[in-house]
């Protein structure tokens, strides 16, 4: 049974009792306030329903494992969507060499506008303008990174009782800002049998008139898969048909492998509106840097009142981090293309080194669809193919406290019959994992 059920849903009685989902909206605790106010003795300060409701799937899953305290041997973390956790993916020397600079000056250290420095803004929309798609500085909004630009987006569109369309397998914060905000996740599948495209048949059933927008993810966390143009299309006609706002997760725009080609779903619709989130951290290696920022895409004025929303929204944080929107300019337009191709280069080939190892059922009991971008790649776990391993979970836990990989179950992404694997890290590390997982699967292979 996956930890996150597969929608959010209403509790249901079971025996005699009702069961709560991790992410269902919690019960009104009025009486209880009411007798804390009343009473001699002064309780524990309840929180807000909305705090209450706050929870991030991927860290109930993970803080249900077990980790080791004392491996046996070192643990090889293959878990975490960081590009500085092995020291192998550099940032940019310019990016580092430009915020040093402008920090001796003294100048950069004060309160900017909350939607961002307007030269950081006009180097965005430069950075990301297409011949159908341009975009001016009022076009974006500068945030403290991708995720704070996804609960933005979330809070400005969504109401208590409203829902929106995100992706199953897809990234848990979708999942626990739309639940936060009151409002409710419909999952669309990504169908493995067609690299994890999605089932638009299916999507047709999860619409109603409260139904606001559509979240797509491209390049995909966790998927690695990459979406073609007609795909992008068929979901564009898709959104105009319900009138539906497309939020576009592009945080991995242009991590692309050879012979695939990322295409902005805003450059293919002059009808639909999109609202495009991207960032710095993935592709410049700096996550810690927080600055992200939202796309404007509205050529027919249909976001009008989203625009002026969004606005609002950032008043609440006064904007993101000063410093680094001072050198937004330098980091987008005068990194070296060597960078940009290298960095490319560099996953594609730690992909390919780990992939090789579970290719053509070398390994007992696990399936791989290649990824085409992004860092991560799912496989699917057989069970009948072991003796005591019942599903993608258990494997996960077990591969963990017996040969100390660690890896995501795919219950964090609503993929219950998978995990996540990243592959950022050195070839040596990936090698030896590929060499722990064949073992692992060996041993407990069904004879």
């Amino acid at each position: 049974q996956p930890l996150i059920p597969h929608r959010h849903r209403r509790p249901s009685p079971t025996n005699g009792k009702e069961r709560t989902s991790l992410l269902s909206p919690p019960k009104r605790r009025d009486a209880e306030t009411m007798e804390s106010k009343t009473s001699n003795s002064w309780g524990p300060v309840p929180i807000s329903d909305r705090a209450e409701r706050t929870v991030n799937p991927i860290r109930v899953i993970v803080d249900s494992l077990k980790i080791p305290k004392h491996p046996a041997k070192p643990l090889l973390k293959l878990s975490l969507g960081d590009p500085t956790v092995f020291g192998n993916m550099d940032v940019p020397d310019s990016a580092i060499e430009d915020i040093i600079s402008k920090l001796r000056t003294k100048k950069i250290n004060g309160y900017l506008p909350s939607t961002g420095l307007p030269t950081a803004r006009r180097a965005i929309a430069l950075k990301f303008t297409t011949k159908s798609a341009k975009l001016t500085e009022d076009d974006v909004i500068i945030n403290s990174g991708a995720s704070g630009s996804i609960r933005m987006v979330v809070e400005t569109i969504l109401n208590p009782g409203d829902n929106m369309l995100v992706p199953s397998p897809g990234f848990p914060l979708y999942e626990c800002c739309i639940v936060s905000q009151g409002a409710e996740c419909r999952h669309y599948e990504l169908l493995a049998s067609t690299g994890w495209e999605s089932d638009l048949k299916g999507m047709e059933k999860l619409v109603d008139n409260r139904t606001k927008a559509i979240l797509i993810n491209n390049p995909s966390n966790p998927c690695g898969s990459v979406f073609s143009e007609q795909h992008l299309k068929d979901i564009l006609a898709f959104a105009e048909k319900h009138k539906l706002v497309v939020v576009a997760d592009e945080i991995y725009a242009d991590i692309v492998f050879s012979g695939t080609k990322f295409i902005p779903v805003a450059s293919l619709s002059t009808e639909v509106p999109v609202l495009s989130i991207g960032g710095l951290a993935k592709q410049y290696c700096v996550p810690g840097w927080r600055v992200g920022w939202i796309l404007i895409h509205d050529r027919k004025g249909r976001l009008k009142n989203v625009r002026e929303g969004l606005i609002k929204m950032s008043r609440l944080i006064l904007g993101a981090n000063s410093i680094v929107q001072h050198s937004i300019p330098e980091i987008l337009h005068k990194t070296s293309k060597v960078h940009y191709r290298d960095f490319n280069l560099q996953l594609e080939k730690q992909a390919r080194i780990f992939m090789e190892g579970f290719k053509d059922g070398a390994v007992p009991g696990l399936k791989c669809i290649e990824p085409k971008g992004a860092m991560y790649c799912m496989l699917e776990v057989d069970p009948s193919a072991y003796t005591d391993i019942k599903d993608a979970f258990e494997f996960s836990q077990k591969l963990l406290l017996e040969e100390y990989v660690f890896v995501l179950p795919g219950t964090c992404f609503r993929a219950p019959r998978h995990f996540r694997c990243v592959f950022l890290a050195p070839e040596k590390i990936l090698r030896e994992a590929v060499e722990r997982i064949t073992m692992f699967c060996n041993r407990h292979q069904r004879k």
